[in-house]
């Protein structure tokens, strides 16, 4: 089986040494890690792994609650594999202790389904079971790599087994591929760890069965909201569910990057592109319709009824990293880069208690009160500051994972050249040829653009991504990315200024017509009703006057000032007058995409007017 040379570099392989990713990190092994973890403890779901729940009880367990804490476990070896903590790891041990007790004999585990509702064992698609299995199995990989301890990993391989003597040996089951995908991305991952290339196979047979008469879909579900419309192979547009999607085209990267499947390759070559060029918003936000947490069309990207779920963007961020296995190109690298600094991030409050499911664009405020007079919404919009734990609570244990596992997105290799993706001031080591190449980071990146980037140990040659939004590079590139040949001790030094720009949209994005977003280096910047009054969209900012750059004295974060004009406002004036021309000068201030909502409801927007 021909696999591609091009390999990630490891998070294992990488430690953040200081600047931005570094605080964050901290930001969640201090804070964030302990907070989700309460919060599930508060709602039921740690306790439902003790499978003791009866009729009549509180906190009946959901058909999603193992994906939940499966992920905050995942996050939780990722931390473990940086720094050891006796506490932390006695929690992930007592779940796993637990997992073991309560296996059915046959390897199957789903708390749902045992304690809940065993008749319905696999026979409902749509209720997550092959989900749940997923995110076990990445949580049992990820903490057999940073412990060593195999039992989570024997568990999750007898039910992957029993899995597969259902799904493929008796093909018993009435659906043949899950309704919310993961479980190909897992099974691949589980194949890396164990050798064992029957897990391959499982992951290639739910791809393949894809989009083939499948049965169990609900009567409210089209077949393209569960990219079931086509045979995978077929599919050249990102359609229905975005994290189901997102998951999907990982694990068809991961089984084209394994079996060199041309046409399967190609397929998400297509979809991204689609994504990226058509179905995005510029935070990196995916899935704009709250009827479905969906794509929709081409371009129809709303701002104030935009859904843009967090899991959606980390998805997309994993699969853009994915596309770089079959070679270095800029345009995946980028996404990325878009991804991580804006529409995942703007999830976590500065604080690391507390989450946004949705990620919207503009706020109105008094908006949410239009339809206090009935019972049923009739538009959805997302709601204004963040939560602690959601219903539906699969996006704070994401960030508990993604946040510490984030040096994944910085380099690959393919034993000829070392391509740097993503810049965070790191140390890290790759093999060669019974060599230890040592690659050091020094950076304050995004807070500036400058970057040095060291190679010690022996010599090679490094390809380094020059950003999408920097323009003053005047050397070679190839596809987005400058190539040098490094001896031992040699330093790159790189300067990408990073000054304020205005950004417009496509004019078939009509909600964007006519107004600008200003991004500085690879951040988005918002302007938020608390610095900067009330009705937002009556302010113009000054297109020749300059932005100044510094802190801002409440958030701690970046802050962008320019000077812009409003238009003077009679406090009697009627519902409708003649155009004036009476304007006052203001001083406009714009904070980065992912720390508005941290100081109370507030009239936000991303999209601004300018004279």
């Amino acid at each position: 089986m021909k696999e591609s040379k091009i390999r990630t570099i490891d998070y294992s392989n990488t430690r953040i040494t200081g600047g931005f990713w570094k605080q964050k990190q901290q930001l969640v092994r201090r804070v964030t890690a302990k907070a989700v973890y309460d919060r599930f403890s508060d709602t039921g779901r740690i306790r439902a792994f003790r499978f003791d729940w009866k009729e009549g009880m509180p906190d009946k367990p959901h058909f999603f609650w193992d994906s939940d804490v499966a992920k905050w476990m995942e996050g939780a070896a990722y931390m473990l594999a940086q720094k050891p903590d006796a506490r932390l790891e006695k929690k992930v041990d007592d779940l796993v202790d637990l997992i073991e007790k309560n296996q059915c004999e046959d390897g199957y585990f789903n708390i749902f389904f045992t304690v809940v509702d065993p008749e319905s064992r696999f026979k409902n698609r749509d209720w997550h079971e092959l989900y749940c299995a997923g995110h076990l199995t990445e949580a049992a990989v990820a903490y057999y790599q940073a412990t060593g301890k195999r039992k989570f990993l024997d568990c999750m391989c007898r039910y992957v087994d029993y899995i597969e003597k259902r799904f493929v040996t008796d093909a018993d089951t009435p659906f043949a591929t899950p309704g919310h995908e993961e479980i190909e991305l897992a099974l691949v991952r589980l194949y890396e760890c164990t050798k064992e290339v029957r897990y391959l196979n499982l992951a290639k047979h739910f791809v393949d069965m894809r989009g083939h008469d499948e049965l169990c879909l609900p009567d409210w579900m089209a077949p393209s909201y569960a990219q079931s419309h086509l045979p995978v192979r077929e599919q050249k547009t990102a359609e229905g569910h975005a994290v189901r999607a997102m998951y999907l085209y990982c694990g068809m990267a991961d089984v084209a990057w394994h079996t060199d499947d041309a046409q399967l390759r190609a397929a998400c070559e297509a979809i991204f592109d689609n994504v990226a060029e058509k179905r995005m918003y510029i935070t990196g936000g995916i899935g704009s319709s709250g009827s479905g947490e969906a794509f929709t069309v081409d371009y129809d990207l709303p701002n104030l009824i935009s859904y843009t779920e967090s899991c959606a963007a980390l998805a997309l961020a994993l699969f853009a990293n994915r596309m770089l296995r079959f070679g270095a190109d800029s345009k995946y690298s980028d996404v990325v880069e878009r991804v991580i600094y804006n529409g995942f991030l703007s999830s976590l409050s500065l604080d690391g208690k507390s989450f946004f499911y949705q990620n919207p664009l503009e706020i109105l405020p008094g908006m949410h009160t239009r339809d206090v007079s009935v019972k049923h919404k009739s538009v959805h919009l997302p709601p204004m500051q963040r939560s602690e734990v959601f219903a539906c609570s699969c996006c704070p244990p994401n960030i508990v994972r993604f946040i510490p596992s984030i040096a994944n997105m910085l380099y690959s290799d393919d034993g000829e050249v070392i391509y740097v993706h993503q810049f965070m001031q790191s140390l890290t080591t790759i093999e060669r040829d019974g060599k230890m190449l040592v690659l050091e980071q020094n950076t304050r990146y995004p807070e500036n653009g400058k970057v040095k980037i060291k190679l010690t140990g022996g010599d090679a040659r490094v390809a380094v991504r020059i950003p999408g939004w920097f323009e003053g590079y005047t050397g070679k590139t190839e596809k987005g990315y400058a190539y040098f040949d490094l001896s031992d001790g040699d330093e790159l030094s790189f300067d990408f200024t990073m000054k304020p720009i205005f950004v417009e949209a496509r004019p078939e994005v009509v909600f964007d017509c006519g107004r600008y977003a200003v991004m500085r280096g690879p951040v988005l910047y918002c302007m938020e009703g608390a610095d900067n009054g009330a009705v937002l969209r009556d302010i113009a900012l000054d297109s020749h006057a300059r932005f100044k750059y510094e802190k801002h004295p409440v958030l701690g974060v970046p802050q962008l000032s320019i000077r812009a004009w409003r238009t003077v406002r009679e406090p009697n004036a009627p519902l409708y007058r003649r155009k004036t021309q009476n304007k006052e000068q203001v001083r406009a201030v714009l904070i980065p995409y992912y720390a508005f909502a941290n100081r109370g409801e507030s009239e936000m927007q991303v999209w601004h007017f300018v004279k």
